[in-house]
Formats: C-alpha cells, sequence, structure tokens
C-alpha cells in the first residue's frame, strides 16, 4: 500500500470504541494504572483498544507502551530469544550462556517491567496472546507483576482467558471484546472515507463489511486497497481490488511494514499467510526472497540473501515456520 496505513492514521480513541464496558473500564484504567485482562474474538479491537489507552495515558505513549507477543519468546528457543535485537541489548553474553530457557525468559519480562517510565509515574506493559503461556511461566509473570505493581500497568490480551491461572486474572480488571457489528464496520468505513475525500455508496462500504466477516481491521485495510486501486469504494471496486489482490502484493507489503519497524503487522500478515492461505514456510521465503532481490542491490542484496539461507536452513530442520520466518522479519526491521 502506498503512504501509512489507515488503521494508524485512524486508530480509534478510547470514546471511539463501540463496546461501552470496554470504554468505561479503560477510561477508568486511564485515571488509575489497573491491570487489565482483554478478550474476545481475533479482529474485535483488542490490541487498538490498548494502544487507544496508552495515547491518553501517558505523555509519550511511544516510549510507555511495551508490547510483548507471546511467541516473541515463549515459543522460542533461548538462542532466538537471546538474539532478538529488542531483548539483546540487555542479555549479556555471559547470561546467554548460564541461563535456562526459564530464568532467561523470567529476565526479559523483569527488564521489560523494572525500567523507569519515560513520563509519569508507570509504563504500560502488554502481554498479547496469553492463552500460549505455559503455567510454570504464568507464576513467573506473576512475581514480575507482584514485583513491579507500582510503576507498571500489566494489560493482558487473549482469546481464551480460561487458559490464565487464577493469580493472574485476580489482580487483572477482566475487559470482554466482542466483535464489531457490521453497522459499526459500515460506519468506521464511511467516517474513513470522508476524511479521505473518497466516494463510497451503500452497497461498497456493506460488501467491505461483509468481507471482514467482523474484524474491523481487515475492513479498513481491504478499504485502503480498494481506494488505492480502483480510487471509490463501491461493491465492483470493492470486489475488482480484493480478488485481485495477490499474495506477492502481500508479501511484499509484509516486508515493507518489517523494514519501517511496523513488526507487528508484519508478523500479523505472516500469521494469514501460514494459517489462511495454507502456505509452508519455504513458499513464504521464496516470496520474501523475490521482494528483496527485486528491492536490493550490491551489498545490501547480499547480506539479504546471506539471510534468507539461514533461515532456509533453520527451515529445512524443523520446528516453527512462524519462529524463523518471524525472526527474518525482526532482522530486516533492524
Amino acid at each position: 500500500m502506498e503512504g501509512p496505513l489507515w488503521t494508524d492514521e485512524y486508530a480509534p480513541a478510547i470514546t471511539d470504541l463501540p463496546q461501552e464496558n470496554a470504554r468505561r473500564y479503560l477510561q477508568e484504567a486511564v485515571d488509575d494504572p489497573l491491570n487489565l485482562v482483554l478478550y474476545g474474538p481475533p479482529g474485535s479491537g483488542k490490541t487498538a483498544a490498548v494502544r487507544a489507552l496508552a495515547r491518553e495515558a501517558h505523555a509519550d505513549p511511544a516510549g510507555d507502551l511495551i508490547e510483548l507477543n507471546v511467541a516473541d519468546f515463549f515459543d522460542r528457543t533461548k538462542k532466538e530469544v537471546s538474539e532478538d535485537p529488542r531483548f539483546s541489548s540487555f542479555i549479556t553474553s555471559k547470561r546467554r550462556r548460564n541461563s535456562s530457557k526459564a530464568n532467561l525468559i523470567n529476565h526479559v519480562l523483569k527488564e521489560s517491567a523494572g525500567y523507569a517510565p519515560i513520563s509519569g509515574d508507570y509504563k504500560t506493559l502488554v502481554l498479547d496472546n496469553a492463552e500460549a503461556i505455559r503455567e510454570d511461566f504464568q507464576q513467573a509473570l506473576r512475581r514480575v507483576m507482584e514485583q513491579y505493581h507500582r510503576t507498571t500497568q500489566f494489560v493482558i490480551t487473549t482469546r481464551q482467558p480460561s487458559k490464565l491461572i487464577a493469580p493472574i486474572t485476580s489482580r487483572c480488571v477482566p475487559i470482554a471484546m466482542r466483535a464489531p457489528t457490521d453497522e459499526e464496520v459500515v460506519g468506521v468505513v464511511e467516517g474513513i472515507a470522508e476524511a479521505e475525500n473518497v466516494e463510497y455508496d451503500a452497497e461498497g462500504v456493506a460488501y467491505l463489511a461483509s468481507y471482514a466477516d467482523g474484524d474491523l481491521r481487515k475492513a479498513i485495510l481491504g478499504a485502503q486497497t480498494t481506494a488505492e486501486a480502483e480510487g471509490e469504494l463501491s461493491m465492483t471496486a470493492a470486489y475488482e481490488a480484493l480478488t485481485d489482490v495477490g499474495l506477492d502484493d502481500r508479501i511484499e507489503g509484509m516486508v515493507g511494514r518489517a523494514e519501517r519497524g511496523d513488526f507487528a503487522d508484519a508478523r500479523s500478515t505472516l500469521d494469514d499467510l501460514l494459517v489462511d492461505e495454507g502456505l509452508d514456510g519455504t513458499e513464504v521465503l521464496e516470496g520474501i526472497v523475490d521482494v528483496l532481490g527485486s528491492q536490493r542491490s550490491g551489498r545490501e542484496s547480499a547480506k539479504a540473501y546471506e539471510l534468507a539461507g539461514e533461515i532456509d536452513m533453520d527451515l529445512t530442520e524443523g520446528t516453527s515456520d512462524r519462529i524463523h520466518l518471524s525472526r527474518l522479519l525482526a532482522e530486516l526491521g533492524r
């Protein structure tokens, strides 16, 4: 896509969220840094709600909002955790050698929670997709929450709150996030279209709402794709644009977001390619290599191919395609 993503340009404020209870509790958490558990289906706006909270609660939200996806470290090897560019600055060689994976992850949690806020009295630490945290690691998280409760607000997002242990949920206010209705999606898309001076009609935005199937982010990105490709949001335009969106375009967009440092969005696209489209890791890697080969030359191209070769070897040896390709995206961002 050209230019900034509409999901970023038109990120909702707390008052824009469609869930009344969520608005109320999030506003309370601005005034009093409560720990929260946000739970609901994919696309229900959990991440958008947390970012809205951070923008209102912190003078420097970019510095005082720390987002950690559970797969970033709980599903990775000790080597992968220690070499992640986000964590490597506070993981010494000695600690890497002498620590178990559990101790290393505990150190990452403590360091992320323990440093001083950049602005104000506290910061917000988000653990996304927390249903994947094993119980022993949840116990470590509980201890970190106890130790740093004065300077860190903990927000946990999950699709399965029943997977969390009682000592964690008892320290948090639960907030249910439901998927937006088609009418709510239509209202958001129409508002963005008007702000962007893009012509639309009722059939076009209704098609986008149906296409998104309760995922507001998907509807907004679909609207942006349609507007850039067709210049309007009619049903015919949306159908043509969204059925013509090829995997190559999606991979190119994923690489671009990774290189800009938008790791969460890049990884979300990766998940779509691996799960929704059913691609294997090698197919995605080949697409990434094609993109890098067309955009880079000389030394930069050689470095990209060398990194891709390492990832290809990791994929051949097995374990998780997602983990290895996520490492590639993180390296591109670095």
